[in-house]
């Protein structure tokens, strides 16, 4: 896609110089130059919206402080570079205060800052419309029809809850299995709430040992303790505006949700060493696989702390309870797959779709998804039979055995499987399972002929 031209006002009242700038930036075809002598015609073309103002600061009817103020009270994504004789140091730190991006004094190289200092602008422009379509696609990837895949009961309570979710900035306790995908509607949530320009920030409680979690959470000082060698914000700040998805948040140890507790309720953290209080703005989201208010009776959580958390309740039901989500899933996972690959898409025979039906799936999601991704690479044809349905991956080998095949036809199978898995690159093959290529064609040969 190409870009539009960058829009560029010159507004100078000297009409050689106001002339050579328009000449200097005119060579650049990118740049769409119109030019100015006096702030009044200027300030009457700038709804205009031009992305870059080179400004005089000594204007016959305005000085450049009040142009300035009234240029980023108009649009303040306007990117303004005074272009002045002046050189008062003062007046200088006055309008970049305001809002100036760059001052350039009028001297031999004025040209080249000039030009240097837009390309820079451009840059960011640029830059600015990367991460804008990057959280458009980032919030299309996580809306909910593409976050929770299926039609049943339980899948339309979940769309619901996570839309009510997205309304205010509610806490949100999401239970469910492991594999169910607590993580995905937490992102769900997220991106398509008010807070999806910021940042999202997942922790893992389980995963981090007890003695470094406090320093996770909340940051640390330099010196705060043996090897912190430099300050480090933790990811409260860094969900600041945004979201903190803490999960698995029932293995906390009683400590810390002690001050997991007052940081919610004050809003506000203090780094590890340090005695300054920060105040923080995030929407808290936790996760678990346990019963938050048994292990509150149980003495293993705070109940102050669960009641603190409770907000909105999100329960994700296991992927045995949801009936044919399994197989839209799995033709969601098969096309998913089959697209990353560059592989023709795949269908799952009536028999490969009962025995996905009748499994109890203890990975859940998670599970399925490895499953069908071994399923599309060991099928030899457009349809996924019963046999490429591995259900105990542990075991897969030997119930690929348990089939009939001799050792020829599953050292055959293998390598059709890598074939397709790779785009028939038979070198890449021979280097992955470390035979030759002449090896890869006799075995294709004899598999024809047998």
């Amino acid at each position: 896609m190409t870009e539009r031209p960058l829009k560029i006002f010159v507004v100078e009242d000297n009409e050689w110089y106001n002339r050579l700038l328009v000449h200097t930036l005119s060579l650049n075809p990118d740049y769409e130059v119109e030019s100015f002598l006096n702030a009044h015609d200027f300030l009457l073309a700038l709804n205009k919206a031009p992305d870059v103002v080179t400004l005089d600061y000594r204007l016959p009817d305005m000085n450049g402080i009040d142009i300035l103020k009234r240029i980023k009270n108009e649009n303040d994504d306007i990117h303004v570079i005074l272009v002045s004789e002046q050189d008062d140091i003062q007046v200088v730190v006055e309008l970049l205060k305001e809002g100036a991006y760059d001052y350039i004094v009028k001297s031999n190289d004025v040209k080249e800052r000039l030009l240097n200092t837009i390309a820079n602008i451009r840059k960011g422009l640029n830059l600015k419309k990367e991460i804008s379509t990057l959280r458009k696609e980032i919030q299309k990837k996580y809306s909910f029809q593409n976050t929770i895949v299926g039609n049943s009961e339980a899948t339309k309570n979940i769309f619901d809850l996570i839309d009510k979710a997205t309304r205010t900035n509610i806490s949100v306790i999401i239970n469910g299995e492991t594999g169910t995908g607590k993580e995905l509607v937490a992102k769900a949530i997220h991106y398509n709430s008010n807070r999806s320009a910021k940042t999202f920030v997942a922790v893992n409680v389980a995963a981090i040992p007890s003695e470094l979690i406090e320093s996770e959470l909340f940051g640390h000082e330099k010196g705060a303790f043996t090897g912190a060698s430099f300050q480090r914000i933790g990811k409260f700040e860094e969900a600041h505006g945004g979201t903190l998805f803490l999960d698995e948040v029932a293995e906390m140890e009683l400590s810390l949700q002690a001050k997991l507790l007052r940081a919610l309720q004050e809003k506000e953290i203090t780094r590890v060493g340090s005695n300054k209080a920060i105040s923080t703005d995030c929407r808290i989201i936790v996760a678990t696989n346990k019963n938050l208010l048994e292990e509150s009776r149980n003495g293993k959580f705070r109940q102050d702390l669960y009641y603190r958390l409770l907000g909105l309740p999100i329960e994700l039901p296991p992927l045995r309870d949801r009936g044919n989500d399994i197989l839209i899933l799995a033709k969601h996972f098969i096309q998913l797959f089959c697209n990353e690959n560059g592989l023709a898409l795949k269908t799952l025979s009536n028999g490969a779709s009962n025995k996905l039906l009748r499994y109890n799936f203890p990975g859940n999601i998670r599970e399925l998804k490895s499953i069908i991704e071994l399923a599309v690479t060991l099928a030899d044809t457009q349809e996924i039979d019963t046999n490429n349905i591995m259900l105990n991956p542990p075991n897969s080998v030997p119930d690929l055995l348990y089939d009939g095949l001799s050792l020829r036809e599953f050292d055959l199978r293998v390598v059709n499987s890598y074939l397709q898995k790779y785009n028939n690159n038979t070198k890449l093959v021979a280097e992955k399972l470390d035979i030759s290529v002449a090896t890869i064609y006799r075995m294709l040969k004899e598999g024809k002929e047998g």
